[in-house]
């Protein structure tokens, strides 16, 4: 088992670690244009590779959708809870409670934990929360019409395009998978480096309140997920990843929003920072009891 836990999480420490020591030893990375081609091009790309010729049925697909939107407001129904415990505004913990990791931390586990069969619901997880995460996140920033953001969003589409190759057994012509799968092969060492390279780059100033906060977190979100989960009845393994998503740490995005809309970014930083490193020691023994 400790061989299967370390073989789970040795890519994600190197991938992380190559971005972190990269931006230590003084090179330069790109972080906002790898964002953007991540986001714009690579997310997409594996959104349609990954679904495309997936085995799974609109059914599970759907309900996966539906359990992860609704841990996502449960977990902003709990903001209020958190706001009072922490003594903090809730607009300032409203998206690190609601968004985890899900994309450059959460896809890599969900893949060598579960492999591809289970990093579909993977996939599935991560475009539910990047969709609230850039419609209601991109509100909460003051940063525009979140329907306008939606239309704009290239992700979206990817989805659409999955659903319809889902719902009709239909297949892309081979010249374009091949093309799709090259392209989306990029996608998750990119998210791996830029994790390492966004965590280089953050100033932590209160290690204390950020360690608050994950431990507060991580129960309450792996709670929902779990009762959540059961009471839509997902397959075992969607289950699973649910817990498993859900429960990574908090997502180096809500750092980047709380720069734009001035709302404590330090203070955010901090829960980044914090919760990405008690997860080195948590999700060991949550690997251990979900696979």
């Amino acid at each position: 088992m400790l061989a299967e836990l370390f073989a789970v999480m040795a890519p994600v420490l190197a991938g992380a670690g190559l971005g972190f020591g990269w931006v230590r030893l003084g090179h330069d990375f790109p972080v906002d244009f790898v964002t953007r081609l991540v986001f714009n091009i690579g997310t997409p790309a594996l959104v349609i590779a990954s679904l495309a010729d997936a085995e799974i049925d609109a059914g599970s697909f759907g309900r996966t959708m539906l359990a992860t939107a609704l841990v996502l407001l449960g977990m902003a129904i709990a903001t209020g809870l958190a706001s009072r415990l922490l003594r903090r505004d809730w607009r300032v913990l409203l998206a690190p409670m609601m968004y985890p990791n899900t994309g450059n931390m959460g896809l890599p586990v969900v893949l060598y934990a579960f492999g591809s069969a289970g990093f579909v619901f993977g996939i599935t997880v991560m475009v539910t929360v990047t969709l609230f995460q850039f419609t209601l996140g991109s509100l909460m920033a003051g940063r525009g019409n979140p329907l306008k953001v939606l239309a704009t969003t290239p992700t979206v589409y990817a989805i659409l395009v999955a659903l319809g190759l889902l719902l009709t057994d239909a297949a892309l012509p081979r010249w374009l998978a091949n093309s799709v799968e090259l392209i989306s092969g990029f996608t998750v060492p990119l998210m791996l480096i830029t994790l390492g390279v966004s965590l280089a780059n953050i100033q932590v100033r209160s290690l204390r309140s950020g360690l608050g906060f994950s431990l507060l977190r991580l129960p309450l979100a792996a709670g929902m997920a779990w009762g959540i989960g059961a009471l839509l009845s997902l397959p075992p393994t969607a289950h699973a990843i649910l817990v498993l998503q859900m429960s990574m740490p908090v997502a180096v995005f809500n750092y980047l929003f709380a720069q734009r809309a001035r709302r404590e970014p330090d203070y955010v930083a901090s829960l980044v920072f914090c919760s990405t490193l008690l997860s080195l020691i948590y999700l060991p023994i949550l690997l251990a009891l979900l696979m």
